[in-house]
């Protein structure tokens, strides 16, 4: 089985339903948010406007909307912090592309690529100011925690990446923190928000689960992408977590599961960050031979079951089965 063959594989869900019952909604999400970066200053208009076109499925915001649906809320507090769950996390990439010094993003150059580090950092510091601006104006002290708590552990957790790489040698445990971090804890949010504006204290929990396995899911089928999809498809170039010395799962386990020779490999390649021409080809080879795609699949297929099941507690209804869609999307997506 090549490399590609272990992700692509028949995709058993969409969501085509997700969207359907949350299109008038997230259509005011959208209008809100690009209300709010058309502003006197061009340059924030054009960065912002740049990476929030680019593409996208809007999942983050959309959990916010889908979980309201699902707690049976009907009021409009779902609207402005669904953009702010999005502004958090665009925010999050314009830094991020910094930090990795990407070049493209869902197949369109950077922000940073195109106006400079300098002016993404800044404008992604004002995406998170209006973030906060819609956590206060909801009035909720319950909801400005789960968004604030948010944003700093997310924070943590690109500190603790920082950390890891060039650490092939680094724990599973480890990096399922910090993927638990940088990536899940802003799903979570998400799903907590509907839960919390209808008042069903009681669902809150079972929410929050179903966004933390979901993200955790959702970035193990990343890292697994980027040594095995069509580059097309991906939207940026196969390979970029390994020219950056970043520590996955699919590094991991080929590490662990390696000898001494291809230990000194990947030590070479992302510790000491000295990579040839056909390395990358290599570290591909070694996945195959050990299989770590398909284990990493397999992983993010074990957590989504596991978000599955944070859905029993609730009746059944559209709201539901297009969460479990969800949960079926994330583990079989192509990209």
């Amino acid at each position: 089985m090549t490399q590609a063959a272990a992700i692509k594989k028949p995709q058993t869900a969409t969501l085509d339903a997700l969207y359907a019952l949350i299109q008038e909604d997230l259509k005011r999400v959208d209008a809100l948010i690009l209300s709010r970066v058309k502003t006197e200053i061009p340059l924030i208009h054009q960065i912002a406007s740049h990476i929030i076109a680019s593409g996208g499925k809007r999942i983050r915001p959309a959990l916010t909307l889908i979980s309201s649906q699902l707690c049976g809320y009907h009021g409009q507090r779902q609207i402005p912090l669904a953009a702010a769950v999005e502004f958090i996390h665009t925010a999050t990439l314009l830094h991020d592309d910094v930090v990795d010094e990407s070049k493209v993003r869902r197949g369109l150059a950077t922000a940073n690529e195109i106006f400079g580090n300098k002016a993404s950092i800044l404008v992604g510091d004002f995406l998170l100011s209006q973030a906060f601006q819609f956590m206060v104006g909801d009035g909720s002290l319950k909801v400005l925690k789960i968004l604030s708590d948010a944003a700093a552990v997310i924070s943590k957790g690109e500190v603790m990446q920082l950390m890891t790489e060039g650490q092939p040698e680094t724990t599973i445990e480890n990096y399922l923190q910090v993927i638990s971090s940088k990536t899940a804890v802003l799903f979570a949010a998400a799903c907590e928000l509907g839960a919390v504006i209808a008042d069903q204290e009681n669902a809150a929990n079972n929410l929050r689960e179903f966004g933390i396995y979901i993200g955790i899911a959702f970035q193990l089928i990343d890292d697994a992408l980027d040594y095995a999809a069509d580059q097309a498809k991906l939207g940026k170039t196969v390979g970029d977590d390994f020219r950056e010395g970043k520590i996955t799962l699919p590094v991991i386990l080929a590490y662990n599961a390696g000898d001494q020779q291809e230990k000194a490999f990947w030590q070479r390649t992302l510790g000491e960050r000295m990579q040839e021409a056909d390395d990358l080809e290599e570290a591909q080879f070694l996945m195959q031979h050990h299989d770590t795609i398909g284990q990493t699949v397999a992983m993010a297929e074990r957590y989504c079951r596991k978000a599955a099941q944070c859905l029993s507690a609730f009746s059944s209804s559209p709201a539901r089965d297009a969460m479990l869609d969800i949960a079926d999307f994330c583990a079989s997506r192509a990209y």
